[in-house]
């Protein structure tokens, strides 16, 4: 509880967590309360305030939206589009970030942990990961799979190239902790490697952990943003990048047609700032440094 009051003490943390609680407001609760519509609802590039028509396929009535942001390219409602965007796009950001996270706190806490022949083993294909740009491999991999690119394996691929700098943060905490009195009190207790390590060092690093797993969120979505910019995101679904790979590909941007990519500009950065702020907000509280 002491925590939680010091992190509701701090101003970027309660205006972080406000944006990105309303981010997911409005991708969960969005579909109930505003008529998701994918089809064809008026013209090209319809301007913001237009009214679009549209027949219901059930009831065969005509309808006749009200195009608050305007309609894309094939003439769907933007509003729409944004909020099915969203869900994808931090679907595709939490997959990445848990896969990027675990995989990297695993390497990290028992390569620092073990140290010797292991830790230097681990330490090189951490290094050699690096070094390869990871946007790099990202690309490759999606465009290796032309059909079924799907939200799931693109976080996935995100989440596979994007572990390297958990595992290298982790592994100094772990490399530290291991060398604490109630370390070699486990050890001489009997413990195992396992249980010392989700037992006795793990604990110690949830914190810091989490710090890592909010900004692998944010990378997530950024990542998932520029592959889909270049063509290489997922197919047959809408998200956030989608829709600027959509505005890049029919001209929108030369032809001045802002409806079409600033709201989902707008939407990613709102999203990642939240979450930066979130991650300084924390390690200003985890850290007794920073904070003198």
């Amino acid at each position: 509880m002491k925590l939680i009051r010091n992190l509701l003490k701090s101003p970027m943390f309660v205006i972080g967590m406000s944006l990105f609680i309303g981010t997911l407001l409005v991708a969960i609760i969005g579909p109930l309360v505003y008529h998701i519509n994918l089809d064809r609802v008026s013209d090209q590039y319809a301007m913001p305030g237009a009214i679009g028509s549209w027949v219901d396929g059930t009831t065969k009535l005509m309808t006749h939206p009200y195009l608050l942001l305007g309609a894309d390219n094939m003439g769907r409602d933007y509003i729409s589009l944004l909020i099915m965007g969203l869900r994808s796009s931090l679907y595709v950001g939490l997959l990445a970030g848990v896969i990027a996270t675990t995989l990297g706190t695993l390497i990290g806490i028992y390569g620092g942990f073990k140290g010797g022949w292991i830790d230097d083993l681990l330490n090189s294909v951490t290094n050699l990961f690096i070094v390869i740009p990871s946007f790099v491999v990202l690309i490759l991999i999606s465009a290796s799979f032309k059909d079924g690119r799907s939200l799931t394996l693109i976080g996935l691929i995100i989440g596979m190239t994007t572990w390297t700098w958990s595992a290298r943060a982790v592994r100094a905490q772990s490399a530290a902790l291991k060398s604490r009195d109630h370390i070699s009190l486990a050890r001489i207790n009997g413990d195992g490697t396992l249980v010392i390590l989700f037992k006795h060092i793990l604990p110690y690093l949830l914190s810091y952990v989490f710090m890592v797993f909010i900004l692998q969120i944010a990378s997530g979505i950024l990542s998932e943003a520029a592959i889909s910019m270049i063509g290489l995101g997922p197919v047959d679904t809408q998200s956030l990048g989608v829709i600027l790979n959509d505005a890049k590909s029919n001209g929108a941007l030369g032809d001045g047609v802002w409806w079409a990519f600033i709201p989902s500009t707008v939407m990613i950065t709102l999203i990642v700032f939240a979450l930066y702020l979130i991650n300084t907000s924390m390690e200003g509280v985890f850290n007794p440094r920073l904070r003198k």
